[in-house]
């Protein structure tokens, strides 16, 4: 078996780093906010500032019983320091499997890694890995993202070969692995947003990054979908499926998040699946957006989807398929071109792609997702502004293959083939910035000093976490994510329930983190009349209200989400809104509204409470059942964490897409959903039947039985036609 790590290493430019120290103890897992140090101030506990820096490591083999590995540090401007150690191991093949060494090398570069972080009080942001360092430990990169909350990338050698013609050395390739990870952040910080050539989003880097492993995956659901997923990835990978996914932008808001996830899982299945976005257009933000309100019943009732619009769409959509995706091996181009084998269409903005692809190719299935609320009592009412808008939507999908939307009946309007509906619900990754743990302590207190200094940039209240616990709501700024009705409620609760000498430190704080999509033009608006609002009418809590902007950082929601006391989510109209398992998941209570998808993920009473939109004293009454009821509060957390279903998850999300991707380019069945949760109908194609009682899964309302209705319908016509 692996030896201890030899101790002859040497760290370069530090004196300060002693070698001969004995191992620090990994610092204990914080999953608990009572864990946390409580500081005497807002700032006194988390206001050290981390410096940034990258990391790049490369291995060789001293001789037959030592590898030398050699980590370089990178302050973003140059090499700052290095670590050379010795690893020392045995050549006896009873004693030294791949494995074991495997696992040895990992915790070695891990704990010097850590050991590095704690001296020099530095946060590492990257690591830029070489492919010999991956074959000596295939599970490193997982553990630095899982463990160490570093983003690893892969590189080849870390010197272009064609041009040097010298032997590259190991301090010299971990110096270029450093530069090399360096190259993929921003000025922010934060990895580079990557569309490519035909506009394809280049998720993770085009696969340098590698921060989940296929066990990770594995470990993330139940056995029964797993089981299933595997039995539709096997066909998709032996027969090369190309799969191909459309949608109007490749950063912010769910759609977004759920496909960076499911292209990063397919890779690691190695399925083809491909993901493109069109070339942006503000002004065609400016219509979908309002059309997106029309279907929800929020827009301002002159607003309407004129002619002149429609054409704007249309156009646009067409520009960028010519562009991008229509010529000679392009995903929209038949499939005897080199075309995809199946089209996916997941946005009400272009939904002209559908009729294009069919057109180019007839018989090639195409789907069309409708991610979004739509109100079908105003779709299905003839000369309503939402009417004209979903025409004009239906005219162009009205040839899919398959209508999957969001399991609430009413977002389906009645003018759909109902045979063609199935059911799949909005979904999350629990292995992204978003939902993984953070397991180091220090971790997170780095990114708690980032939310203070984000109070601080922004002229916020600042968030006084630890001292005092807070109430959340994350969203985006929308008109439609009763942002108002939180504030109301918060005031209810402050003025109803708490004393007037109630303790400062036993005041809880509310915190409103709004993040969304880059095609989203009401977030400034709704940020302002939200500011304003509060200014206005509710300035004797102002100092108590934190009311942040965020940008793409998925840890620093993670962290504002994990270490709240209370989520909310008070939507007035509402697709599915995964932010709620989110919470759930990380044993956070949840008291959301009964609008779209919400109460399918919250368990009444056991896992948070449901009130009706608007109803903010009933929720200020949950808040003050939640503070005041220890045991009830405790029940809730480890329920929630406990029920959340893998259906919302990445690889419940992937079982449903693999299931209509093998299955319809087979072609050897029709595939007629008829009002059925995908999920269902792919683990029973899968042979893996659902067992009552031993498995999470969301509820099965008969109202969603679509047949059922319209039997019902056609009742009602029949009577009235009688009298």
């Amino acid at each position: 078996m692996a030896t201890v790590p030899d101790p002859t290493q040497r760290i370069h430019h530090h004196p300060t780093w002693s070698p001969d120290a004995p191992n620090q103890k990994r610092p204990k897992i914080q999953d608990s906010v009572d864990q946390l140090p409580i500081a005497k101030n807002p700032l006194s506990g988390y206001s050290l500032t981390r410096s940034t820096l990258y990391v790049g490591i490369a291995i060789t083999r001293r001789d037959n019983a030592r590898l030398l590995s050699y980590l370089s540090f990178n302050n973003g401007t140059y090499s700052v320091d290095s670590l050379e150690q010795t690893f020392g191991f045995s050549n006896d093949d009873d004693q030294t499997t791949p494995e074991a060494l495997s696992i040895a090398l990992s915790d070695q570069l891990l704990r010097s890694i850590q050991q590095y972080e704690q001296q020099h009080q530095c946060k590492i942001q990257g690591a830029g890995i070489t492919k010999h360092v991956i074959d000596l430990c295939p599970n490193l990169p997982s553990r630095l993202w899982g463990e160490l909350d570093i983003l690893p990338f892969i590189f080849d050698s870390g010197l272009d070969a064609g041009k040097v013609h010298v032997e590259v050395t190991v301090d010299e390739e971990a110096d270029s692995m450093a530069r090399k990870c360096l190259m993929f952040f921003g000025p922010c910080g934060q990895p580079r947003l990557m569309v490519g050539y035909r506009n394809e989003v280049e998720v993770d880097a085009s696969g340098h990054i590698d921060m989940v492993s296929l066990q990770g995956y594995k470990n993330s659901v139940d056995e029964p979908t797993w089981t299933s997923s595997m039995v539709f990835a096997a066909s998709l990978k032996r027969r090369g499926t190309k799969i191909a996914f459309f949608n109007s932008t490749p950063q912010g808001g769910g759609v977004a998040l759920m496909r960076h996830a499911l292209i990063r899982f397919f890779r690691t299945l190695e399925i083809d699946c491909k993901w493109y976005v069109p070339k942006p257009k503000p002004e065609v933000f400016r219509i979908t957006k309002t059309n997106h309100n029309i279907l929800q019943g929020v827009a301002d009732p002159k607003e309407r989807l004129t002619r002149a619009s429609q054409q704007l769409l249309d156009d646009w959509t067409l520009q960028n398929a010519k562009q991008f995706w229509l010529s000679k091996g392009g995903p929209l181009s038949p499939r005897s071109e080199g075309g995809a084998d199946i089209i996916i269409v997941d946005d009400p903005q272009m939904p002209n792609l559908v009729s294009i692809a069919k057109q180019q190719d007839p018989t090639r299935p195409v789907i069309y997702r409708s991610h979004i609320q739509i109100r079908s009592d105003l779709t299905d009412t003839p000369g309503t502004p939402a009417s004209e808008v979903w025409d004009w939507i239906y005219s162009k999908i009205k040839e899919a293959d398959i209508f999957i939307s969001h399991p609430v009946r009413s977002f389906v309007p009645s003018s759909i083939d109902f045979k063609k509906v199935g059911y799949m619900p909005a979904t999350t990754d629990w292995l992204d910035g978003l939902n993984k743990p953070i397991k180091q302590l220090a971790d997170q207190q780095c990114y708690i000093h980032d939310l203070y200094t984000e109070c601080f940039r922004q002229g916020m209240s600042c968030l006084a976490y630890p001292e005092r616990e807070y109430i959340v709501q994350v969203a985006r700024f929308d008109p439609s994510k009763g942002i108002p009705d939180v504030l109301a409620a918060y005031a209810e609760y402050r003025h109803t329930y708490l004393a007037k000498d109630t303790p400062h430190k036993l005041i809880p704080q509310l915190v409103i983190a709004g993040h969304g999509a880059i095609d989203d033009p009401d977030a400034t608006l709704i940020y302002n009349q939200t500011l304003s609002q509060i200014t206005a009418k509710y300035s004797d809590l102002k100092d108590d209200i934190v009311l942040l902007r965020l940008g793409p950082t998925d840890q620093l929601l993670n962290v504002l989400l994990s270490n709240a006391k209370i989520a909310l989510q008070l939507s007035t109209r509402e697709g599915f809104e995964v932010k709620v398992s989110e919470a759930l998941h990380k044993g956070i209570p949840v008291i959301a509204t009964n609008a779209g998808g919400i109460p399918l993920q919250v368990i009444p009473t056991k896992s948070g409470f449901i009130v009706e939109p608007g109803d903010y004293k009933a929720v200020a009454g949950h808040i003050h059942t939640l503070f005041s009821d220890t045991h009830l509060y405790n029940s809730m957390s480890s329920f929630a964490a406990s029920h959340v279903s893998p259906e919302v998850g990445t690889v419940g999300n992937a079982l449903c897409w693999m299931y209509l991707a093998d299955t319809l380019t087979l072609g050897k069945e029709k595939v007629e959903p008829d009002s059925a949760w995908i999920n269902d109908m792919a683990r029973k194609k899968a042979g893996v039947a659902f067992i009552e009682g031993a498995e999470v899964r969301l509820p099965r309302h008969e109202g969603l039985d679509l047949t059922e209705s319209k039997k019902q319908a056609r009742a009602e016509d029949a009577a009235t036609e009688e009298l």
